[in-house]
C-alpha cells in the first residue's frame, strides 16, 4: 500500500474523506462497534454529494461533533495491489483537518465511543495509512503557523 498526495483530481475520483481531528488539543479517534481500533472519522461520500458536505456528515455520525472549524488539506490515493490478478488499484480520498469545539450526543450508527488522546494511539484501524494522513495534518499545520 502506497499514499501518495495531490494537488488536485478530478472531484468524480474523489470518493471519500477522512477528516483527523482534534479537541481541546487532543487527538479525536473512533473505535468502530466491529472492530477494536481505532481510526479517523470518515466514510464515503453519498451519490450527488459534495466533498465537504460529506465530510462534515461523517464527522457529525462517527464523531456527534456540531461546532468545528475544518479546513481542506489535501487530496490524497491509495494504491494497492491485489494479490489475485497483480493489478494496481488506486483510490482517492479528500483530507480535511477539523478543530472540534462542541460534542452532541453520538449518533446511533456504527461507532461504538469516541475517545481523545494526547499521543497517538497504538492500535489503528488502518495502520498503512492513517499515520501518513496525520504527518501530512503536522506538516501543513505547522507551515501555517510558522
Amino acid at each position: 500500500m502506497k499514499v501518495k498526495f495531490h494537488d488536485q483530481v478530478e472531484d468524480n475520483l474523489i470518493k471519500f474523506a477522512v477528516i483527523i481531528s482534534k479537541f481541546q488539543n487532543k487527538w479525536v479517534f473512533c473505535k468502530h462497534k466491529a472492530r477494536d481500533t481505532y481510526e479517523c472519522p470518515g466514510g464515503h461520500r453519498e451519490p450527488e454529494e459534495d466533498i465537504l458536505t460529506a465530510a462534515k456528515r461523517e464527522l457529525y455520525e462517527e464523531t456527534g461533533a456540531t461546532e468545528y472549524t475544518m479546513v481542506p488539506i489535501s487530496v490524497y490515493s491509495v494504491s494497492s495491489y491485489d494479490g489475485v490478478t497483480k493489478e494496481e488499484t488506486e483510490t482517492f480520498g479528500m483530507l480535511y483537518y477539523a478543530d472540534i469545539k462542541v460534542f452532541g450526543e453520538l449518533p446511533e450508527y456504527e461507532i461504538e465511543k469516541v475517545e481523545l488522546f494526547k499521543e497517538l494511539p497504538d492500535r489503528w484501524t488502518y495502520p498503512l495509512i492513517q499515520p501518513e494522513l496525520i504527518k501530512k495534518i503536522n506538516t501543513v499545520i505547522v507551515n501555517k503557523s510558522t
